[in-house]
């Protein structure tokens, strides 16, 4: 068989994948939502055609939206993860011992019902106690809910669409009040080979709210250009300062102690956007 999907991620660059069967496909009210199963990575979720998540490389993503954070905090007790309806990262911190609560805001009930049918392999268990799920808007949810996350995910799209409003200096400083006295937020923000000026204006943004920003990166093979950046906004807790020996390990199969570190050692050209 040879049948590929192929992403169109700006005028200059498409991702393919060869793929062996259509599973799911549904337009929900805010997005078209297909799950393909692909012969190099395994089942894909896509949005509007663009690329979300992968059986075969998820785990990179969705250790490092979460574990940096959780591990720079002494004791997280409640999380918050905005969008992210695949599950991946509810999951995630959910195997931090600490936790208590994870409050999952997604607005697309099509998007869970999906992941949770098809993607058993990257979702998390629904009926987990610790687990509240909320279908409604991210943003709303931020805004009403003042001093309450010790840690706020925002594990959204990319900035178009329906996620526009999730990269707003705005939204960034409903986040810092939703956010207890030391906490953090963590959000992914994009590639620094193709988004260059998108990562600068976070960064500002997420700086000037902030007592201190910091950005690290992971490396997801399905994303453009491989290498991606996450932007870390932290009220007191610097993530690079956490001694990697009082880490607890987990059977990840990217995030360590060791990689912690080093996701914050950024080669000059992304050093050069905190600027």
């Amino acid at each position: 068989m040879n049948v590929w999907f192929t992403e169109y991620q700006n005028n200059d660059l498409i991702i393919g994948c060869r793929m062996s069967q259509v599973l799911h496909h549904e337009k929900t009210p805010f997005q078209d939502v297909m799950v393909v199963d692909t012969f190099l990575l395994g089942k894909m979720l896509l949005l509007d055609d663009v690329i979300q998540t992968s059986v075969g490389d998820e785990f990179v993503y969705h250790e490092m939206i979460t574990h940096v954070g959780l591990n720079t905090l002494p004791n997280p007790r409640r999380v918050l993860v905005v969008g992210g309806g695949d599950g991946g990262a509810v999951r995630e911190v959910l195997r931090n011992k600490s936790v208590e609560k994870v409050t999952h805001c997604e607005i697309d009930r099509g998007v869970i019902e999906a992941a949770q049918k098809f993607l058993p392999e990257i979702t998390y268990d629904i009926n987990d106690p610790r687990v509240e799920l909320i279908i409604g808007d991210g943003i709303k949810h931020v805004m009403e809910n003042k001093n309450t996350y010790d840690m706020i995910i925002i594990d959204s799209t990319d900035p178009i669409g329906p996620a526009v409003g999730l990269f707003s200096a705005e939204f960034y400083q409903s986040v810092h009040d939703a956010l207890t006295e030391d906490g953090l937020f963590v959000a992914q923000t994009e590639s620094p080979f193709f988004d260059r000026d998108f990562i600068k204006r976070i960064y500002k943004d997420v700086d000037s709210i902030f007592p201190m920003a910091r950005i690290y990166l992971g490396n997801v093979p399905t994303y453009p250009g491989g290498l991606w950046t996450f932007t870390m906004g932290t009220k007191k807790h610097d993530p690079i300062k956490v001694d990697a020996s009082k880490i607890t390990a987990l059977d990840t199969k990217f995030y360590s102690p060791e990689v912690h570190g080093a996701a914050f050692v950024l080669p000059p050209f992304v050093k050069a956007l905190m600027k």
